[in-house]
């Protein structure tokens, strides 16, 4: 059971680790290494994350709309709990936006690339740089992969589409590209779900999905669980477990709850179904949160 939660700050750039019990934070770390953090996972006492790069800025537009971050310069950074060690994996600009940020047993970091409609996968020692899937990128918004989850032999992704538009996807794909094919014409990947509001990151947690969704409500703006489908089968409906997030985005699963976080600056615990309690308010950041990842 999870008794802190590792939460990125979006405007401060600041890593958090966050008390479960008095939703108290203390910055880990602070101090440079990218901006616009967004995907974070703990093991063995160092946490990793992603940031989205520097954005350019549309004067013409407002708010997130004006953002445009197809500049070739995210990055995945690491650094010990106690805030020591502060370093990059991979040389800033070997990704275009890292968003949702995952790890296996065998300790290999996988992320999903926005702007760089990929999913891409690396050793925390930097070493053995491989996309696992490169979509050809349009202007129909379908292409951009953010979430991401993995098992011992599946990889899944989300791919939001447009904002608020209903036709985000959850993808799966063997962990390992088929013999002969290449990441851009692998021909193992099933759409599982399609038309979901906004999906963004994902947790296998046994034999169920689970994901935040940032689209319009009634669907979006939730935590939603189904099955894991089987072998060629599409997902069905989903189960949504709790609504009204201001944009949701982080997502940590433990045996009881599911913690989310939002861009309002919250951090909210939900009762898996079947577990006491109720949906409450862990921690209100007094900014945009979006990765998470317990401890």
């Amino acid at each position: 059971m999870f008794h802190e939660l590792i939460a990125l700050g979006i405007r401060s750039g600041a890593v958090y680790r966050v008390n479960i019990a008095d939703g108290s934070a203390t910055p880990v770390h602070n101090d440079g290494l990218g901006p616009s953090p967004d995907g974070v996972v703990v093991r063995d006492g160092v946490i990793y994350w992603t940031t989205m790069g520097v954005p350019t800025r549309d004067p013409a537009l407002k708010g997130e709309a004006s953002l445009d971050y197809s500049s070739r310069n995210g990055g995945l950074h690491a650094v010990r709990l106690d805030g020591t060690d502060a370093h990059d994996v991979i040389p800033v600009g070997s990704l275009t936006t890292g968003k949702q940020l995952t790890i296996d047993a065998a300790g290999t970091l996988y992320w999903g690339d926005r702007e760089g409609c990929r999913v891409s996968c690396v050793r925390p020692d930097g070493s053995a740089l491989t996309d696992l899937v490169v979509n050809a990128r349009d202007d129909s918004w379908l292409q951009e992969c953010v979430g991401v989850a993995v098992t011992s032999t599946h990889l899944y992704w989300t791919q939001k589409g447009p904002a608020k538009g209903g036709k985000g996807r959850i993808l799966r794909a063997g962990l390992t590209i088929p013999a002969g094919q290449t990441a851009a014409d692998r021909t193992d990947i099933d759409v599982l779900w399609d038309h979901l509001p906004e999906p963004i990151d994902l947790e296998v947690h046994g034999d169920w999905l689970y994901w935040t969704d940032r689209g319009a409500p009634p669907a979006g703006n939730t935590l939603n669980r189904a099955p894991l489908p089987g072998p060629g089968a599409t997902g069905v409906e989903p189960e949504i477990l709790a609504d009204g997030f201001a944009e949701a985005i982080g997502l940590a699963v433990d045996e009881d709850t599911a913690y989310v976080s939002d861009l309002g600056g919250h951090i909210r615990a939900v009762p898996l179904p079947g577990r006491p309690g109720a949906p409450r308010l862990v921690a209100d950041m007094g900014e945009p949160i979006s990765g998470i990842a317990g401890i």
